[in-house]
Order: C-alpha cells, then sequence, then structure tokens
C-alpha cells in the first residue's frame, strides 16, 4: 500500500510543474485523495458493499469535484491534474501511468448492461474537457487533445483533436505537400494552413480538397489541349484571382465601423 502512495506522489512530482514539496501534494491535490478513496471504495464494491460503495463516493465527489463509480478499474500512477468536473463510469477501464485533466469525461452511450465505457490503454494523455464515450479502446501513448470528444476507438500513439475527434497525421509526402501548396497560391488561398507545420484536421480536408482541385485542373487542360487538336475554339482566359485585397478588407472594416457608430448614436433610450 505504502509503495503505491508513493508512486502516486511520484507521478504528480514528474508531471505537475507547480508541486514543490511532499506536504503541499499531500494537502492540495484532490486528484490524488480522490484515486486514494477510490481505492477504498471499489474494495468495497468488489466485495458487493455496493450501497456503502457508492454513498462514499458521492463524499468523496462533492469533497474533491472528481466523481468516480468504484466499480471502475484504475492502474498504477494515473494523475488526475486540477480535478474538478472529472468523470469516470462504472465499466472504464484505465491503464498505468495515464493523465486526465480537468473536465474529462469517460462516459457511456448505452443503457445497455456490460461494457459501456472506454478502455484507456498505458500512457494514454487526455486533455482538459474531453470527453470519450462509449466501450471503445484507446491505445497505448494516445493523446486527446482538450475539449475533443472521441466516440471511436484509437490506435496507439495517435493524437485526436476535434469534435468529433480526428486523427493528426504529420504529412510523409513532401511532393504532395508542395503541389498543394501551388494550388492554394493559385487559388488565393493562405498557404499556412496546409502547411506541414500546421497538421489539424481542417488543414488536412482543406488539403484533400486542393488535391482534388489540382486533379480537375490537369483534366480540363488536357480536355481543352484534345478539343483544340480537333479544331475546337478552346477559350484561353484565365482564371478569376479569389484573393481579397488588403485596401477592399481596409474599406470594409470602415464601413462597418461607422455603421456601428451610427446605431450606437440614433440609440437614445428614455430614462
Amino acid at each position: 500500500m505504502f509503495i503505491r502512495i508513493k508512486e502516486d506522489i511520484n507521478s504528480v512530482f514528474s508531471r505537475d510543474p507547480a508541486a514543490r514539496t511532499f506536504i503541499e501534494i499531500l494537502f492540495n491535490s484532490p486528484g490524488l485523495h480522490a484515486l486514494w478513496w477510490h481505492r477504498v471504495t471499489h474494495f468495497l464494491h468488489i466485495n458487493d458493499l455496493l450501497f456503502i460503495a457508492r454513498c462514499l463516493s458521492t463524499i468523496v465527489r462533492w469533497l474533491t469535484g472528481v466523481e468516480i463509480h468504484p466499480g471502475a478499474n484504475i492502474g498504477k500512477r494515473c494523475f488526475i491534474d486540477h480535478g474538478m468536473g472529472v468523470v469516470i463510469g462504472e465499466t472504464a477501464i484505465i491503464g498505468d501511468d495515464v493523465t486526465l485533466y480537468h473536465g474529462v469525461t469517460l462516459g457511456g452511450t448505452s443503457w445497455k448492461p456490460g461494457k459501456r465505457h472506454p478502455t484507456l490503454e498505458n500512457d494514454v494523455v487526455v486533455g482538459a474537457g474531453a470527453q470519450i464515450l462509449g466501450p471503445i479502446n484507446i491505445g497505448k501513448g494516445a493523446k486527446i487533445g482538450s475539449n475533443s470528444v472521441v466516440v471511436k476507438s484509437i490506435e496507439s500513439g495517435v493524437t485526436v483533436i476535434g469534435i468529433p475527434g480526428r486523427v493528426i497525421n504529420t504529412p510523409k509526402n513532401s511532393e504532395a505537400t508542395k503541389k498543394r501548396y501551388e494550388i492554394a497560391k493559385k487559388y488565393g488561398f493562405d498557404a499556412y494552413a496546409v502547411s506541414e507545420e500546421n497538421p489539424d484536421p481542417v488543414a488536412n480536408s482543406i488539403g484533400k480538397m486542393l488535391d482534388h482541385m489540382h486533379l480537375l485542373d490537369n483534366k480540363i487542360q488536357e480536355l481543352s489541349h484534345a478539343l483544340s487538336l480537333l479544331g475546337a475554339d478552346v477559350s484561353e482566359s484565365q482564371l478569376p484571382k479569389l484573393t481579397i485585397e488588403v485596401d477592399d478588407f481596409c474599406q470594409a472594416e470602415l464601413e462597418a465601423k461607422l455603421a456601428r457608430y451610427e446605431t450606437h448614436k440614433q440609440f437614445d433610450p428614455e430614462i
């Protein structure tokens, strides 16, 4: 028991830069307190003292802001940072060295008996406000971004963000990235959103759209060339620019500012 407690405290030191002393952690870590009390309620739960276990877990929720069902299985060195708003369901399984931040929910999506809550393998990190729902599996070392909603199983070692959660993958084909950059520039799209340094799901989706547009451009050029060989009159006009000039943007901002000023000036309530 004392070895587990020492491991818990060391896990706080290794993952919380604000932790300074043993005494500070002992008295000011609600996530740690919730985990310690969970071991008591879980012991009561597996020994069929269900009502006492639930009552004690409710009191712990009032004291710590962390709600852990007594039936949940939690591994070694789990770290709940800040703690407030964390909810862990009855059939949730958490591996070793998992980190949960405040507002995380490991919830269910079904009324059916049996496994209803997620399984988190070792070394998973779940950001603040993330919701992981259903009997899904989060692979070893995966990272779930803050406020993400995950409803499908995730492979090991990946990072997931967004609603619904999408896997972030760094572009592997530099030639494809270069083509995306060129077609984005052609259509007036700001290139940073499709760069290798910003590999988010929206950027990846836009990148695929740009690939599609690039392919269509090539097909149209081939068709135009074939038609011209057959004697057809093919237009040589260029595509219109889709960029917004800076002066146009400034003018629009000025007009909006003047409109707000006129609206405020006309507002003269009688008090």
